[in-house]
């Protein structure tokens, strides 16, 4: 029976689809190690089996389910059964989402129903990603931009599913598939002759166990970092507004405008071609929106030094606004630059050097956001809003003693320091968790004994 099986897989990969081609020529040029045996989906153990999708289902009728259905936003209701979309699977969360169906659709469209335990597939835009039902969800439909797995689980658990159909192996094969090798649409074809490496239940279990704990490490730390943030937030709208003072300070605070706590200049000389990987750091102002946060110790762009020599030269403790955004609210962002070493500022950046103040602090106070609203009615245009040295000049700030200044600074810098401590682990244990399901999901690293998976299919 094993030699039948084994010629049938054999053949499969000699028929297999284009997507498996490349996985196919892998396996063909890697050696074949003792207890293992090569596949279209690759070199895998000899008790693991290729599976298609379409084979795993428990519905003999549709096999793995529905893709997608007729549903329509006009058939929506204010309540009864839930309507779960493409939103629900990209963020991860079933209970996303408010949209329902009354009783009468949801029994025409039974055949699309959801229940725990079923996995949900985005087919459009952000295509393959994947939704395990827990058992708390409540019941509802798909809607026409999913497709609904329903794994007969006598042969397939459905968090290993889950698991394996976001590894990289899954998804390569599918963006192999994919027509000019994207993957913004899938379709009933792709995924009914998508074939997946298989181990024998017991083994799936133990692979399902060791990723979702894995999962629950970066869940765990996720919701750290949240509320890291929380305390983070609360902390600034109490000690930048005065509402708290800490230990040892008192005394009013003194109003005055930026134009009186420093000098203003303009960024210059560096544009989004000149960056490169070497060179001098350099910071330019779309950067100020997505890569830095209140303050920057080491800029991540670099530019060659004959281009430095056309830019603005930043020091220690200089304040950046990004000169212009696509919105009021987001417009004269900043950022303290802090860093020792030598740096520059490209165009679209308004650069204040403060003569009083410590930086640090100003850095945070300036992106709060009682001063953003002030930013915003300051900021001129329609399509691309700017604001010029002129009106940041104008904007007034409350401002403590020096000491107490740096007092605050330091709070908020330890709660970011312990931020960017939980953020790495996160990071680290993310990338734990792709190097186990590399090693996982291939068979390379096995949970369990081969004698036992085959014992515990005896």
């Amino acid at each position: 029976m094993a030699e039948r099986s084994e010629a049938v897989e054999e053949q499969a990969v000699r028929d297999a689809p284009a997507g498996y081609k490349a996985a196919a020529d892998v396996a063909t040029r890697e050696d074949v190690p003792p207890g293992y045996k090569r596949t279209e989906v690759g070199v895998i153990p000899r008790d693991w089996h290729s599976r298609s999708l379409q084979s795993v289902g428990i519905d003999p009728a549709v096999k793995a389910g529905p893709f997608g259905s007729s549903l329509t936003k006009a058939s929506y209701s204010q309540s009864g059964y839930k309507v779960y979309g493409q939103e629900q699977v990209i963020r991860g969360d079933h209970h996303f989402g408010d949209y329902f169906i009354g009783e009468e659709k949801y029994r025409q469209l039974r055949s699309c129903s959801v229940r725990p335990r079923d996995v949900l597939i985005s087919l459009v835009g952000t295509a393959g990603k994947a939704l395990l039902i827990p058992d708390d969800a409540p019941p509802g439909i798909i809607n026409p931009r999913l497709v609904r797995v329903r794994l007969n689980q006598e042969q397939v658990d459905p968090p290993f599913f889950k698991h394996l159909f976001e590894s990289s192996q899954v998804q390569g094969a599918l963006i192999g598939h994919a027509q000019g090798g994207t993957m913004d649409v899938l379709n009933a074809r792709i995924l009914r002759d998508l074939r997946l490496p298989i181990p024998m239940l017991f083994e799936q279990r133990a692979i399902a166990t060791a990723l979702s704990d894995a999962d629950a490490l970066i869940e765990s730390l996720d919701r750290l970092i949240a509320k890291k943030r929380a305390i983070k937030q609360a902390a600034m709208q109490q000690l930048l507004t005065g509402q708290t003072r800490l230990p040892g300070f008192t005394g009013g605070w003194e109003t005055k405008r930026l134009g009186d706590v420093g000098t203003f200049y303009k960024g210059q000389g560096i544009r989004r071609d000149d960056v490169s990987n070497e060179g001098v750091p350099c910071i330019r102002y779309g950067e100020i929106y997505t890569r830095y946060g209140d303050c920057v110790l080491t800029p991540e762009s670099r530019i060659p030094k004959t281009v430095a020599e056309a830019a603005f030269p930043l020091r220690t403790g200089d304040i950046l606004f990004a000169g212009s955004g696509e919105t009021a609210e987001e417009i004269g962002m900043c950022v303290a630059y802090l860093g020792e070493q030598p740096a520059f500022a490209g165009g679209d950046i308004v650069v204040l050097r403060p003569n009083e103040g410590v930086s640090a602090y100003l850095g945070r106070l300036l992106n709060h956001p009682t001063i953003a609203q002030e930013k915003a009615r300051l900021g001129q245009g329609d399509a691309v809003v700017h604001i010029s040295a002129r009106n940041l000049a104008q904007i007034e700030v409350q401002m403590p003693r020096q000491e107490e200044q740096t007092a605050i600074a330091t709070v908020l810098s330890d709660i970011d320091t312990e931020i960017e401590a939980l953020e790495h682990r996160r990071d680290k244990a993310r990338q734990i968790k792709q190097g186990m399901m590399q090693q996982l999901l291939t068979g390379r690293v096995r949970l369990v004994e081969p004698e036992l998976s085959k014992e515990a299919t005896a």
